[in-house]
C-alpha cells in the first residue's frame, strides 16, 4: 500500500513539474514544494489587464417640441439629456508602457466618455485612437503623465494548440478583476457569426459579460487572444465555450491603428466554398479541407498567377486553410504589396502559387444613391456593385451588378421585403447593369412591379402591384 501512495506521488510530481517549471527554474527540494498554482503568473499578468467604464448620454424630447408646430421652427436642437446616462462596462489590456490599451470595439463603441480603471485603483480617461467594427477591435490611449505602466507581450497565437493551458483575466459583471482559468478547446473555430473576420481561440475559461476586451494569457504570461464573446443558453452566462480574437490579429490591428489605418482585406479575386465530404469523395480526395475554387476575377491577382477554378486551396503560408473564414484571416494578417504563397490541390496534386497582395479595386465606382419617392425601393441605398464593395459588405464572389447596400428599418423598401445585399438583376423586363438603370426605371408609374433579386446565391422574384 505504501509503494502505491509513494508511486502516485511521483507521477503527480512528474505532472506538476513541467508547470512550476513555467513560474521557477529551482529544483524543488522536497513533496512540499511541489504544488500547482497559477499566482506567479497573475501577480506577473495582472496589472496589465484593466477594467473600463463608458458613459453614453441618451436624448428626450421635451414634451412641447414634439409637437409638429414646433419641431418644423426648432426642429431636434431643443433636446435634453435623459439621466441617468447609459453606463456599461468591460475590460482591456495595456500593450504598451506608455499607456495603449485595446479592447474590443463594442465595449467602447458609440461613448461619450471612457474610464479606465488600473489594477491598483488608479482612474483614467481615455481617448479613442481608432477602432474597427470588423474585427470587433479598438484601441484606447490614457495619459500617464511621463509615467510608465506594466503592458503584456504578444504571444504568438499560430502556436498554440488544443489542450495548452489558458487563464482568462478581466471585470465580469463588474464585480471587478477576476481571473479564471481553463484549456484551449480549438485553435480556428470559424463560423461563428461574431465578426468579418470569424476566426477565433475557443476556449473553456469562464468568461462572462464584461470580460469583454479581457486577456486570455498562456502559461508563458504572454496575450494570445483577446476575450470577445460566450455562447450560452438565453439569459444564462458561461456555460464552457468561450472565443478569443488570436493575438496576431490583435498586433495586426494595433500596429495599423497606431497609423491611423484598419486591417483592410487583402484581395486576390477569388470565390468558393469549403470542401465537404461528399465533394472530397467524387473528386477522390482523402482530407475535406480547403476552398474548393467556384469563381475567379479576371485579371485579378489569382487569375494572373494562374490559379484556375475547381482548384483546391489548401494552404497559405504554410498555414493550413478549412474554408472561407481561415482564408480571410489569414490574408488580413499580411499587407498588400506582398505575396503569399498560395498551397492548392489540382487533380489531386499540390502546386504553390506567389500572389501578390492587392486591394480590391472599386471598378465601377459606387455611386451610392438613396432612393427617394414613393416606390418599391423607398428608403433603400443602392450602388454599383464592385470587388471593392463587395469585400466591403461581405458578399462572396459576386463582382457585378447593382446592389442594395442599406435598408432603412420601417421604409417601403423594408415593408416590401428587400434585404442589405440583395442584388438587383431585373426591374419589369429591364435588366440592370448600373445605378443610372434603376434611377431611369423608378421615374416610370407602373401598375405592377416586378424584381428579379439575387440573395445569398439564390435568384428570387418580388411582384407588387
Amino acid at each position: 500500500m505504501i509503494q502505491k501512495y509513494n508511486f502516485l506521488f511521483i507521477i503527480l510530481g512528474i505532472l506538476f513539474v513541467p508547470i512550476h517549471g513555467v513560474f521557477s527554474q529551482e529544483i524543488p527540494k522536497n513533496y512540499n514544494q511541489i504544488k500547482l498554482t497559477f499566482a506567479p503568473l497573475v501577480k506577473q499578468a495582472a496589472p496589465a489587464v484593466v477594467n473600463i467604464y463608458t458613459k453614453k448620454k441618451t436624448y428626450e424630447k421635451s414634451p412641447i417640441f414634439s409637437d409638429p408646430f414646433f419641431r418644423q421652427f426648432f426642429g431636434d436642437s431643443f433636446l435634453r439629456p435623459q439621466k441617468p446616462v447609459q453606463n456599461s462596462l468591460g475590460s482591456g489590456v495595456l500593450v504598451s508602457k506608455e499607456g495603449l490599451v485595446v479592447t474590443n470595439n463594442h465595449v467602447v463603441e458609440d461613448s461619450d466618455e471612457i474610464i479606465v480603471i488600473l489594477d491598483d485603483g488608479r482612474e483614467f480617461s481615455a481617448k479613442l485612437v481608432n477602432a474597427d467594427n470588423q474585427v470587433d477591435l479598438a484601441l484606447l490611449q490614457i495619459d500617464l503623465h511621463g509615467k510608465n505602466l506594466p503592458a503584456l507581450e504578444f504571444g504568438d497565437s499560430d502556436n498554440i494548440n488544443v489542450g495548452d493551458l489558458v487563464m482568462a483575466i478581466g471585470n465580469p459583471f463588474g464585480v471587478g478583476q477576476t481571473v479564471t482559468s481553463g484549456i484551449v478547446s480549438a485553435t480556428a473555430r470559424t463560423k461563428t457569426g461574431i465578426n468579418d473576420f470569424d476566426f477565433f481561440i475557443q476556449t473553456d475559461a469562464a468568461i462572462n459579460p464584461g470580460n469583454s476586451g479581457g486577456a486570455l494569457i498562456d502559461m508563458d504570461g504572454k496575450l494570445i487572444g483577446i476575450n470577445t464573446a460566450i455562447f450560452s443558453r438565453q439569459g444564462g452566462g458561461s456555460i464552457g465555450i468561450s472565443f478569443a480574437i488570436p493575438s496576431n490579429m490583435v498586433l495586426t490591428f494595433v500596429n495599423a491603428a497606431r497609423k491611423g489605418e484598419k486591417i483592410y482585406k487583402p484581395w486576390i479575386g477569388i470565390a468558393g466554398q469549403k470542401l465537404t465530404a461528399e465533394l472530397a469523395e467524387k473528386m477522390n480526395i482523402e482530407k475535406p479541407d480547403g476552398i474548393l475554387i467556384s469563381s475567379i476575377y479576371p485579371g485579378g491577382p489569382a487569375d494572373k498567377a494562374g490559379i484556375k477554378i475547381n482548384d483546391i486551396i489548401v494552404a497559405v503560408n504554410n498555414h493550413p486553410i478549412s474554408d472561407p473564414a481561415s482564408l480571410r484571416f489569414r490574408l488580413a494578417l499580411l499587407s498588400s504589396g506582398h505575396k503569399a504563397t498560395i498551397k492548392i490541390l489540382r487533380a489531386q496534386k499540390e502546386l504553390s502559387f506567389d500572389i501578390m497582395l492587392t486591394v480590391a479595386p472599386e471598378n465601377p465606382v459606387a455611386n451610392e444613391i438613396k432612393i427617394s419617392g414613393v416606390n418599391p425601393l423607398t428608403g433603400s441605398i443602392i450602388a454599383n456593385l464592385s470587388p471593392a464593395l463587395a469585400e466591403k459588405i461581405s458578399l462572396e464572389g459576386e463582382w457585378y451588378g447593382v446592389v442594395i447596400s442599406q435598408i432603412s428599418k420601417g421604409s417601403i423598401a423594408y415593408r416590401v421585403g428587400f434585404e442589405p445585399g440583395d442584388i438587383l438583376l431585373k426591374i419589369n423586363d429591364t435588366n440592370i447593369d448600373k445605378v443610372d438603370t434603376v434611377q431611369e426605371i423608378l421615374k416610370k408609374d407602373y401598375e405592377q412591379w416586378s424584381f428579379a433579386i439575387k440573395r445569398s446565391g439564390e435568384i428570387k422574384t418580388i411582384v407588387l402591384n
